[in-house]
């Protein structure tokens, strides 16, 4: 059955209760807390504190006290305009009996009340200017007071605005885990190899990085995808690449590490695919450069790849031999899924006895074509990590190897932030119960 991405359908997933979520719902109980200390009970307790928490409270500490400033200078504006609403009807109550103006005057203090906050440049806070506009005129006509109406919902907004602001200053305990090596499958970060990276999983992954965080990004790609997909973040781990097969720093833009075919399968590799008539492309790593040399004839839909592939700065594509047996990373074949199933059939068994394994993928750009890698058969993810971890450890002895898993599969942007929340809580865990006791 055919695995494109691009026919995945995604798999409902439960997000985690962040810290906005559990911020505002502590902000509203102040809210409701406060009224009910002050003698109010039911429906007296008001509504408009807890609105202005909800709407005030703002993902990180730093952005509350401005949104604070706007969200009150919003609400003035609804309180403005429902005083501008209520005073005529003051002076003339017979006008409150005419039911068709008292809402169409309505309605135009609610686009007054947009449209001022829009002209003032704060457009976040609209939404809150209308809402404490109605609240203000929706008990029209048994207001007897408007100036002491207004006067309340000024009260109450400053309220809300106050233990919004107090609630996002407070920042639960966490605890840095610079000492855990956290290794996260690409393919969990991002939907596919030609996908861009969004501004807020840039900045994200920046943070993270700059923070300490170390993050290590594993690949069944070679590095070329992803310094594409990554160019604007400043990647201060090496990558493990090619299925496990190389370790990439793209910080010195070398490879710390690769894992070669053995020679002798190498050359008799070679000459198996030439008699099954495949061709193929022979991955190298070459003075820090990955060097392809491609032998066989293309058909159509692989010459499309293939023109595709080759336009990348990061790739070098040859013809003819290979500089050294021994730089070989991996051979990668190309063609319809019918003929790479009968390739696959036909190595299975030369495969074990030379050392090898072989992996095959749906090409996701393009239908009904799929790859064959075939890599040494210790070339691996987990040996990767291994050589990794050993090489960090001659600085960092206590170093700790973490894997962070996606439950599903990355299909757009909420996935990649639902990953991102994840690996954060990895690395910055919140703390409750003191210190945590060193090994």
């Amino acid at each position: 059955m055919k695995n494109s991405s691009r026919t995945k359908k995604a798999r409902y997933h439960l997000p985690a209760i962040g810290q906005r979520i559990t911020k505002t719902s502590i902000a509203v109980f102040l809210c409701l807390i406060i009224y009910y200390l002050l003698g109010y009970r039911g429906s007296a307790m008001s509504a408009e504190a807890a609105i202005t928490a909800i709407v005030c409270i703002q993902p990180y500490a730093r952005d509350s006290r401005a949104s604070a400033l706007n969200r009150l200078a919003g609400s003035l504006i609804g309180v403005f305009w429902g005083l501008v609403f209520l005073l005529p009807f003051l002076f003339f109550p017979q006008l409150g009996k005419i039911v068709l103006l008292v809402y169409a005057l309505m309605g135009l203090g609610t686009l007054l009340s947009l449209y001022t906050a829009v002209a003032l440049h704060i457009p976040d806070s609209s939404g809150l200017a209308a809402i404490v506009y109605i609240c203000v005129v929706i008990a029209f006509p048994d207001i007897d007071a408007p100036l002491v109406q207004a006067w309340h919902r000024i009260v109450d907004i400053g309220i809300g605005t106050l233990v919004a602001v107090g609630v996002n200053l407070f920042r639960l305990p966490r605890e840095k885990h610079p000492e855990r090596v956290i290794f996260v499958r690409s393919a969990d970060l991002l939907p596919d190899r030609f996908t861009s990276v969004t501004p807020a999983t840039m900045l994200r992954l920046n943070y993270l990085y700059q923070d300490g965080a170390k993050l290590c990004l594993m690949s069944e790609h070679a590095p070329a995808f992803l310094s594409l997909q990554l160019q604007e973040t400043r990647l201060q781990m090496p990558m493990i690449v090619m299925d496990g097969a190389a370790l990439y720093d793209p910080s010195d833009n070398r490879f710390l590490y690769f894992e070669p075919l053995p020679t002798d399968g190498t050359a008799a590799l070679k000459k198996k695919l030439d008699a099954l008539g495949m061709s193929h492309f022979i991955y190298t790593i070459h003075k820090n450069r990955i060097c392809i040399f491609h032998r066989g004839e293309l058909r159509a839909p692989e010459k499309l790849i293939y023109d595709h592939m080759r336009r990348s700065p990061y790739r070098s594509y040859l013809e003819g031999e290979l500089y050294e047996p021994e730089e070989v990373v991996y051979f990668k074949l190309i063609a319809v899924d019918a003929d790479i199933r009968r390739c696959e059939r036909e190595l299975e068994g030369f495969l074990q006895e030379q050392g090898l394994r072989s992996v095959v993928r749906p090409q996701s750009d393009t239908e009904s074509l799929e790859a064959l890698y075939i890599y040494s058969a210790k070339a691996c993810m987990r040996r990767a990590q291994n050589v990794l971890l050993a090489k960090l450890r001659e600085k960092e002895p206590d170093l700790v190897p973490v894997e962070v898993h996606a439950t599903t599969p990355c299909i757009n942007d909420h996935d990649t932030q639902h990953m991102l929340h994840l690996i954060g809580t990895v690395y910055e865990p919140v703390k409750l119960f003191g210190r945590r006791k060193k090994k």
